[in-house]
């Protein structure tokens, strides 16, 4: 399958298609919802979302540590290093590390803005030292670079069929709602490296603060003022996902199998917490292998509609912005 994503794309250098199939494996191992969605991408747009998805986790692994062995100093470093050698790699399209050679191929093939990389990295580097958000607000302005940025990347890969600047409130949105899922899922492991994402305001309209909540994940007893503040945080984040899924029309109809799995899944962890009763704090809430699996097939029969579709307006001009590559094939 890699062999046949790199042919369709035109990567065709050794060592750059060796840095594509590096991000494959990344986006295999550990983002399991997203790489089973982007299997519904056509073929050749899926090298570069591994790409996308390997440079994020690449910073992410830094930044979190899960190892313990390094201390913030020397994070901070490694993150500067990443960046340095980003910032090369979109001039030139070098890069020391795999998943910066594959990256910059990708933003220069698409024309993704260097300026969104930028906003991610800065994200990144806050959380080497910012352990919580007094608002709503607040982490908003940190999602910006840690999740709508990722949104925004996606769209010149995914292509719309309009400006893509009608399209981009929506991508963003989406990238907020899938980030947030995430912060409801993780909330215990979080707590676990001295981060709080939920925002400090909404537990503490339930009447929780940190220790609450350390205590809670020390002792494995519940709350009913948790429960509460977790209702409210899904509530919140479900709204997100409202103002995100009009946007999914708006993306070339190849790519909206891909995008409504996404979608399906992600929202799949909101109610797997539910049903868990949200003992977040205690056990990690997962979406069974039977509705991954029914999610994922009737993906497949919206990329067969879509190619039924696509056959019977053959002659109609291409949709804007589509997934063509800007700059020819790899250098």
């Amino acid at each position: 399958m890699t062999r046949r994503e790199l042919d369709a794309a035109g990567i065709t250098d050794p060592a750059l298609r060796a840095a594509y199939t590096h991000c494959r494996r990344l986006n295999a191992r550990h983002g399991r919802t997203y790489f089973l969605a982007t299997r519904l991408l056509p073929v050749e747009r899926r090298c570069a979302v591994h790409a996308l998805y390997g440079f994020a986790r690449w910073a992410d692994d830094i930044v979190d540590d899960l190892d313990g062995h390094r201390t913030p100093e020397e994070r901070d470093r490694l993150l500067r290093r990443l960046e340095n050698d980003l910032a090369h790699g979109l001039r030139t399209g070098g890069g020391a590390e795999p998943v910066v050679r594959a990256v910059a191929d990708t933003a220069d093939r698409y024309g993704i803005e260097a300026a969104l990389f930028a906003d991610f990295l800065v994200s990144m580097r806050s959380d080497l030292h910012v352990t919580d958000y007094p608002t709503y607000a607040d982490l908003r302005a940190y999602m910006h670079g840690s999740a709508a940025v990722i949104g925004l990347q996606m769209l010149p890969v995914l292509g719309t069929v309009v400006p893509r600047a009608e399209a981009a409130p929506h991508a963003v949105n989406l990238g907020v709602a899938f980030q947030l899922t995430n912060f409801l899922r993780d909330v215990g492991e979080d707590l676990d490296r001295g981060r709080v994402y939920l925002p400090a305001d909404l537990l503490a309209a339930h009447g929780v603060d940190r220790p609450l909540l350390e205590w809670s994940r020390r002792t494995g007893r519940g709350d009913p003022r948790i429960r509460a503040a977790l209702i409210a945080a899904e509530a919140m984040t479900r709204e997100v996902y409202r103002a995100a899924e009009p946007g999914i029309a708006l993306l070339d109809p190849r790519t909206r199998p891909c995008i409504r799995t996404a979608f399906t899944l992600y929202g799949g962890i909101l109610d797997a917490i539910a049903d868990q009763d949200y003992t977040v704090l205690h056990r990690r809430a997962v979406v069974s292998r039977g509705r991954r699996a029914a999610t994922a097939a009737a993906g497949v029969v919206r990329i067969a509609g879509a190619r039924r579709r696509a056959r019977t307006a053959r002659g109609v001009p291409r949709a804007s912005g589509a997934a063509i590559p800007t700059k020819g094939p790899s250098r």
